[in-house]
């Protein structure tokens, strides 16, 4: 019986998650600090259309709820007008089930609002590094206020950034 109890233990609690690290390298839409030209880049006289690009509306710095966790998020409105979230530098715990919410609830919220009225983008990729996640398209983009590392297993929140749009 004690044999069952501890396989039971491990299994749902994991905590050789707490030493892993899985590490992802997504291309970030909109780098996340601003790069420099050159004074003597050559400039351009002919005139063209403009070219869209991605374009971040909205961004916010993580806020540990049960790990400690940093780095950034932030939501990118896509040529065409799509959107995505994307985690830059991002550095928390593992864990054994942790997806990304959106969620319609300010960053301030407690803990325990982060798991109602979400919108799942699926598992979290990684636990290090830089990530992007697509946005449904029937998701509506005004009512996101902020976006969350939610363990489904145990009903708690990793962190959570603001996603407020100016």
């Amino acid at each position: 019986m004690l044999v069952v109890a501890l396989g039971v233990g491990l299994y749902l609690f994991q905590p050789w998650r707490l030493l892993t690290v899985r590490e992802t390298h997504d291309p970030l839409l909109v780098p996340a600090a601003p790069t420099s030209t050159s004074a003597s880049a050559p400039t351009s006289t002919s005139v063209s259309a403009p070219v869209e690009t991605a374009k971040e509306v909205a961004t916010g710095e993580w806020r540990s709820l049960e790990h400690a966790t940093t780095g950034k998020a932030s939501l990118i409105k896509l040529p065409g007008g799509g959107h995505s979230v994307q985690f830059a530098s991002l550095d928390t715990s593992d864990g054994p089930d942790l997806y990304v919410y959106l969620s319609p609830h300010p960053s301030s919220s407690s803990e325990k609002t982060f798991g109602q009225g979400f919108t799942s983008l699926g598992k979290l990729k990684g636990n290090r590094g830089d990530q992007v996640y697509e946005i449904p398209s029937g998701v509506d983009v005004s009512a996101i206020r902020s976006v969350v590392i939610w363990c489904q297993r145990f009903a708690a929140g990793f962190a959570v950034a603001p996603l407020e749009q100016a």
